[in-house]
């Protein structure tokens, strides 16, 4: 019984392969046939015999034409004294497909103009002798990927639908190339404003330079420049390190340098882009006390450490107390010395782009224990070309 069920389905299964075969058959008798001979190339590095290779291929890859082998190709037009290598004009193009009998042609050129390379591609029908379809198409100049420019020619010589990506890598001047092998240097101005919050914003609006104030407004006005290295870059996605030297605080007759550190990632068509790093600025500090019991007035005051040293000692009221028994600390003073502060920025935006033209805006956080950084950014920079040999 086992015996009879497996010869059935061997059967079946024979029967279904012979179909198959059939109608592959039948389809194929039913396709035109089309060769390739050779495609005339100028200025770039492939020769005629090797771009005709990756036309045939990517003719193949349609299945719209049963395609001559290469190699019987090859034994034809040796048989038949053709000269790949000159043959392009319409007549010898005909003629070398009625000696190999098949019932298109295709032909074209590949050439380079200065920063653009323009493939020109045509299907010749052999019988009639007419060019029935006909495309011309300009690429940017990237010469490793002329394979896929040839696949797009060819789909569109075809009127097969593209791949929108590729397309917009490779032809439209408008959008910038991304590529694992290309890095971009987007270099531009920054300006934007940062507001402070905490007690280092108290200590900032402080007038009084005796209490260490610095009179100065909570949110300030910032302006510096980026610069940018875009080292990784896989289709919607880049990885950047960008460093960005600023200057805060104009408004209100100060200096203040910073230089940040960011290491971000940009991704999807919308430019989204999200950052973090160290901040380094210089900032004055001075180490004190705060009097929470009121030894030199009013209670919670900040006082330098030399103040109890002035005194020596201090009448509580019940007793003289000789040493001081506050702990020492450091904080933002403007009777202090010049000290490296070091914080962490957070930053999130998105770059909006206009072909070239890149105009991040960025909102960002620099959060610390005695006084948080909360603010904007904004500039342009513009992408770099790069270099073709």
């Amino acid at each position: 019984m086992k015996t009879i069920k497996h010869s059935i389905k061997t059967m079946m299964l024979a029967i279904v392969l012979f179909a198959a075969s059939i109608s592959a058959s039948a389809q194929n008798q039913t396709k035109p046939t089309a060769a390739v001979l050779g495609i005339d190339s100028k200025g770039v590095i492939q020769d005629a015999a090797s771009v005709g290779y990756m036309v045939r291929l990517e003719l193949e890859k349609t299945n719209l034409y049963n395609v001559m082998d290469k190699y019987d190709v090859a034994e034809a037009v040796k048989k038949n004294n053709i000269d790949v290598a000159t043959c392009f004009g319409k007549s010898c193009v005909v003629n070398a497909g009625k000696a190999l009998g098949v019932d298109k042609m295709v032909t074209g050129s590949i050439e380079r103009f200065g920063e653009k390379i323009v493939i020109s591609l045509k299907v010749i029908d052999v019988k009639s002798e007419l060019t029935e379809k006909q495309d011309a198409t300009e690429y940017l100049n990237l010469q490793p990927e002329l394979q896929k420019m040839i696949r797009i020619s060819v789909q569109k010589l075809l009127g097969i639908p593209t791949d929108e990506n590729i397309v917009n890598l490779l032809i439209n001047y408008d959008t910038p190339i991304e590529s694992p092998k290309t890095q971009i240097n987007l270099n531009g101005p920054r300006m934007g404003g940062a507001f402070v919050y905490g007690d280092d914003a108290a200590i900032l609006q402080e007038p009084s330079k005796d209490k260490g104030g610095f009179d100065m407004y909570p949110v300030m006005f910032q302006f510096g420049w980026q610069k940018e290295w875009q080292y990784l870059s896989a289709g919607n996605f880049q990885a950047l390190v960008e460093f960005i030297p600023i200057v805060t605080g104009l408004e209100s007759g100060k200096f203040i340098p910073s230089v940040n550190f960011m290491n971000g990632f940009r991704f999807g068509k919308g430019g989204w882009e999200v950052a973090f790093g160290p901040s380094f600025r210089v900032v004055k500090k001075a180490e004190g006390f705060y009097d929470t019991q009121g030894y030199f007035g009013t209670a919670g005051e900040w006082h330098l450490s030399n103040d109890w040293q002035q005194s020596n000692l201090v009448d509580t009221g019940m007793s003289i107390v000789s040493l001081n028994p506050y702990a020492l600390e450091k904080r933002l003073d403007s009777r202090g010395a010049n000290t490296l502060s070091t914080r962490l920025v957070i930053g999130f935006g998105r770059t909006f782009k206009s072909g070239y033209l890149n105009m991040p805006v960025n909102v960002f956080i620099a959060p610390a224990k005695h006084g948080t950084f909360v603010g904007f950014s904004f500039g342009f920079n513009i992408y770099k070309k790069p270099r073709v040999q």
